[in-house]
């Protein structure tokens, strides 16, 4: 089914909109959400939430990607639950990432600052669009969806180490962009 008609679906408030997209993009929610809490049991939490999310805000919204929508609620929900999980002293998956993208990315934006974090994620939008496909699926998937470094490097049939490598300098180069653009 299409993405219009589950959105049709939901804006006639039938129920069959949660199955169909439970359907479509249940798979591509769990896979985010288990990558950061590293459980299946709250993964699978976040993405019943996730689905409980589009049927209370679709209507009114209206989004034009469904299942990068899908994607970024159950990534906000998973992070929110990685966050109070590790106020209770269980760490999940995702700390790691956020220590290799610490030294590239400026602290935690206020309230304040809510303009430079819009015009923040501008410039790293800018560098990802200066990188190849490649590069921006491989940032991407492992920065955003927060995919292991040794599930990248199988499914790029290169070894961990090489991997790490190419995402150290693919770091390095957006340090250097938020650098010259007056972010660090």
């Amino acid at each position: 089914m299409e993405d219009s008609e589950i959105i049709d679906l939901y804006w006639r408030r039938d129920e069959s909109a949660v199955s169909e997209t439970e359907k479509k993009y249940g798979a591509l929610c769990r896979g985010v959400a288990q990558n950061i809490l590293k459980s299946a049991e709250d993964a699978e939490e976040c993405v019943n939430d996730a689905l409980h999310q589009a049927w209370t805000s679709i209507p009114p919204q209206r989004p034009d990607k469904l299942g990068a929508w899908l994607g970024k609620v159950t990534r906000n929900l998973a992070l929110n639950a990685w966050k109070r999980g590790r106020t209770q002293k269980r760490q999940g998956g995702i700390t790691a990432l956020l220590d290799e993208l610490a030294e590239c990315v400026p602290g935690p934006v206020t309230v304040e600052k809510e303009l430079e974090e819009k015009e923040l994620a501008g410039a790293i939008d800018r560098w990802l669009r200066g990188r190849s496909k490649e590069d921006r699926i491989l940032f991407l998937r492992r920065y955003w969806y927060g995919m292991e470094l040794q599930e990248l490097a199988a499914e790029r049939g290169m070894s961990p180490n090489r991997l790490a490598q190419k995402m150290h300098r693919l770091r390095r180069s957006l340090k250097q962009a938020l650098e010259k653009e007056g972010y660090l």
